[in-house]
């Protein structure tokens, strides 16, 4: 029975670590508002041991650059790439994750790799916790700019499809890691914002893929092969109070 009662009181102590009384949770303080609405494919299964699998939240990291496609700096991040703390990962550095942001930044470490490790994790300021569904993050500019892009990366772990599968070999053009890789790979969003404009609401667009085994910050347009990842999310907008 004691037993029983330590095993009751863990759980609500999990629940309550874990669980969100909203769907939208806000981070930081400034006038503009990055607002991220959950697609039907926000949680995906994600496997662990015995057959048992967990519903995992999206891997994500928004940032800003100038017009000319130059980093600014980075608004948010969720916590396992910004502290390299994956879960069932072996030590991998998951490069191929969010390869465009990491790229971008232009943070090269001793291995190689642009990814963060847990040695050099980024501040608390930008890293959170991984969104369990919608939530909006407010900032301010670091950099005063009329005008400026706002973009976003997402991905999920193992989300394999026929084009992305678990059997591709290293060196191969859809190879993501391996079976605890990515499968389909990030998603990138991009918009442009003009704050000396009237307008007050710009919607992120879809302008294509990351490099499904993070070799390069390069972004792809071709999207043929990307199924259940193009539902992760189902809008970008990005508000400004003026």
């Amino acid at each position: 029975m004691k037993y029983m009662y330590l095993l009751v009181g863990f759980m609500l102590i999990a629940n309550s670590l874990f669980s969100c009384d909203s769907k939208t949770m806000e981070h930081k303080q400034g006038n503009i508002t990055v607002f991220i609405e959950q697609g039907k494919e926000w949680k995906h299964d994600f496997p662990l041991f015995w057959g048992i699998k967990k519903k995992n939240s999206p891997q994500m990291a928004i940032w800003i650059e100038d017009t000319c496609g130059n980093y600014i700096s980075t608004v948010y991040v969720t916590q396992r790439i910004a502290t390299q703390s994956w879960i069932m990962s072996k030590g991998s550095r998951r490069q191929e994750a969010l390869p465009h942001w990491c790229y971008s930044r232009g943070v090269q470490y001793e291995d190689g790799l642009y990814s963060p490790t847990k040695d050099k994790p980024l501040p608390d300021a930008v890293t959170g916790a991984t969104p369990r569904g919608s939530f909006s993050v407010n900032f301010s500019q670091a950099v005063p700019l009329d005008m400026f892009v706002v973009k976003v990366e997402v991905n999920h772990s193992t989300d394999f499809n026929e084009s992305y599968p678990k059997s591709a070999r290293k060196g191969d053009s859809n190879y993501s890691g391996g079976k605890e890789g990515s499968g389909q790979p990030a998603l990138v969003y991009s918009v442009l914002v003009n704050t000396a404009s009237q307008q007050k609401l710009f919607e992120a667009k879809l302008i294509g893929h990351s490099s499904p085994d993070g070799s390069s910050g390069n972004v792809y347009s071709d999207m043929s092969g990307i199924t259940s990842a193009l539902h992760i999310i189902n809008k970008i907008t990005i508000s400004i109070q003026k």
